[in-house]
């Protein structure tokens, strides 16, 4: 049986990995030997990734691929993806490849607002709450100068504080709900120092305060917290060609795969159990790229997904439109990305591909990952309406059938020609490979 451990962030490397040895391995020579073949050889770099995180026992590799070809606003880039996901880097620069010949992808940034709240709870009359508040929000921001003054000399800042009746969904509920601009950083530390001081202004001030004090000493602050939701932090992007031009060599009748490819995006807007699927696979896009740029993954999926639910029920994030010959594609998502702070330049690989895209702006950067979720949500809803999404993706699995198995290279060879002519499933790989041993 497992035996309990105190202290177990106080150790050392070594004895960390000893415990989780001794607890859980009978073969403790071969998980060691695994351990630590995945350490870098650079001392100091591997002294840089264990103090990324607590209880650092060794690192854990995601390939990093890269899509080339994508021509953003007239400027070309190539994409740096940060996934395990065998297609969707191919898919993502087949995507690029053929926006390319059809004037690439466009962008704009529409809004750039970040949004942070104080939750409270207030039993008093809601107009003292009111008259308290209007009192005190210049004293809210005044405090705050000190947080403040770097980001304001730059250009961005505290945009408002509005004070929220949220009463009929929670009983004596209320919010301080802020909005700020923060530029370059992804900007949670920053948001969440404001809110922080907001809430001891709130707090405190009351001592000071003329109008009735008595129902806004009992008031009780529960927790201040930015949001990862920032539907006013939304960036567009579009392609958009004549429908006689989508023609290819897997498209022959351009007029039907617009009309299919259309009708693929309006099932995802009206069916949930489509949608999540079609959404996901843009999210492969999306947060190979973010991942790759060292940005919050889990936070971008969180506020991309309530976003997809805005309207009252989960749906397509793209769009598409025929309009007379003009076949147009695109999507409006939430990204608050940062291109300072962070991981964005104290990993080397992720400093690295930032330098790949020309070090960008937070805008540039919010431009550059939602093409990248277009391109991969075009990629697959053209093999979902013209030869499948299968066929294309079990040839780039194929490799990885083979590395199950422990094929060696004159496997891979003689069955990767093989399956160039041939449908790729895991039984037929198999069947194949055994046909291959025994012969």
């Amino acid at each position: 049986m497992e035996s309990p451990i105190s202290g177990f962030s106080k150790l050392t490397k070594t004895e960390k990995i000893n415990w989780i040895l001794d607890q859980y391995f009978t073969d403790q020579k071969e998980a060691k030997e695994l351990i630590t073949n995945y350490w870098n050889t650079d001392k100091k770099l591997q002294k840089l990734h264990d103090e990324f995180i607590e209880n650092t026992i060794t690192n854990f590799y995601l390939p990093l691929g890269v899509a080339p070809n994508f021509l953003i606003n007239d400027r070309m880039y190539t994409i740096p993806m940060a996934i395990e996901e065998s297609s969707v880097v191919a898919a993502a620069s087949k995507s690029a490849k053929f926006w390319l010949e059809r004037g690439g992808f466009k962008t704009t940034v529409v809004s750039t607002e970040k949004i942070g709240q104080v939750h409270f709870v207030f039993q008093g009359e809601t107009q003292e709450l009111k008259d308290y508040f209007n009192w005190v929000k210049p004293r809210l921001i005044s405090d705050s100068a000190s947080i403040t003054k770097n980001m304001e000399a730059r250009g961005g800042g505290i945009l408002d504080i509005e004070l929220r009746d949220k009463t009929v969904e929670l009983e004596n509920y209320y919010q301080l709900h802020a909005t700020f601009e923060t530029l370059d950083a992804m900007g949670a530390n920053f948001i969440n120092s404001c809110l922080e001081q907001f809430a001891t202004t709130f707090k405190d001030e009351v001592a000071n305060y003329n109008g009735e004090k008595s129902s806004l000493e009992g008031m009780d602050v529960v927790m201040s917290i930015l949001s990862n939701y920032v539907p006013n932090c939304i960036v567009k992007a579009e392609v958009s060609c004549p429908v006689n031009e989508l023609q290819s060599k897997d498209i022959k009748d351009p007029q039907l795969f617009a009309k299919n490819f259309k009708r693929a995006v309006d099932i995802a807007k009206s069916e949930t159990f489509r949608a999540v699927t079609h959404n996901k696979g843009i999210m492969n896009g999306i947060d190979a790229v973010v991942i790759a740029t060292g940005n919050d993954f889990r936070a971008i999926e969180a506020g991309v997904h309530a976003y997809a639910s805005k309207d009252g029920s989960y749906s397509s994030l793209t769009h598409c439109s025929i309009d007379g010959n003009t076949f147009k594609f695109w999507i409006e998502i939430p990204l608050a990305l940062g291109t300072v702070g962070g991981l964005t330049k104290l990993h080397p690989l992720v400093k690295f591909c930032m330098h790949m895209l020309k070090d960008p702006s937070a805008k540039d950067l919010m431009q550059i990952v939602a093409v990248a979720g277009l391109a991969q949500n075009f990629a697959a809803l053209k093999s979902l309406t013209t030869t499948g999404i299968q066929q294309g993706h079990m040839k780039m699995h194929l490799l990885n059938i083979l590395n199950q198995f422990e094929a060696t290279e004159d496997e891979k060879r003689t069955l990767v020609d093989y399956f160039k002519s041939n449908v790729v499933s895991h039984s037929e790989v198999v069947t194949q490979l055994n046909i291959l041993r025994n012969a």
